[in-house]
């Protein structure tokens, strides 16, 4: 089971790996205290604009008793590559799903590490998802549509031994929400207005 994250008798003074660490430690006091500060809802939108090309935006989202914005307007484009009978605009959508994987568990591993007190030289990740396209091409009912098995290899360099900074690692993807999408699977409610 994963450690919970709980502020230190003494928070840390000054930001670690670019976390401002006091900050962090304040945000999980006032979540344990409030815990309706813990309730967000994160959107996108996206449009179809032709074959298998479409393009997305992150918008507001709701949280910590607000509504916030972000700073830059993220927009994002995704297709398929030829051999895929696409054109290549974009990275498929699997393979956001392996970016928001990776990265994910990567800010986990910021965070942590942080809270501990360990510094970060370095941290990488290398991800890969296999796919077997019977499934999502209605081939075959024995194949399933999304990815049967993803790897992750990481990379990382600290001012802890090694056994601390696999714990960080193990932690992080413990508390990762895109891990427990992934590896717990959600509820998705669909509506669909046609016309």
């Amino acid at each position: 089971m994963a450690e919970v994250m709980t502020a230190p008798t003494r928070p840390a003074k000054e930001p670690r790996n670019g976390v401002n660490t006091p900050v962090l430690f304040a945000t999980i006091n006032a979540v344990r205290d409030t815990p309706s500060l813990a309730k967000f809802t994160f959107r996108a939108s996206a449009k179809w604009i032709t074959g298998t090309y479409s393009e997305s935006q992150v918008e507001s989202f709701d949280g910590a008793g607000g509504v916030h914005t972000h700073k830059t307007q993220f927009s994002y484009t995704h297709d398929h590559p030829a051999v895929l009978v696409g054109e290549g605009r974009g990275p498929t959508p699997v393979e956001y799903l392996l970016h928001g994987l990776a990265g994910c568990i990567i800010a986990g591993i910021g965070n942590i590490s942080a809270a501990r007190g360990i510094t970060l030289r370095s941290v990488s990740s290398k991800i890969e998802g296999d796919l077997d396209l019977r499934g999502i091409l209605g081939i075959s009912n024995e194949v399933r549509n999304g990815y049967e098995r993803i790897r992750i290899t990481f990379d990382i360099e600290g001012d802890a031994p090694a056994e601390k900074l696999r714990e960080i690692v193990a932690q992080s993807m413990a508390r990762s929400a895109v891990f427990d999408v992934l590896t717990s699977g959600t509820r998705i409610d669909i509506a669909v207005n046609a016309k």
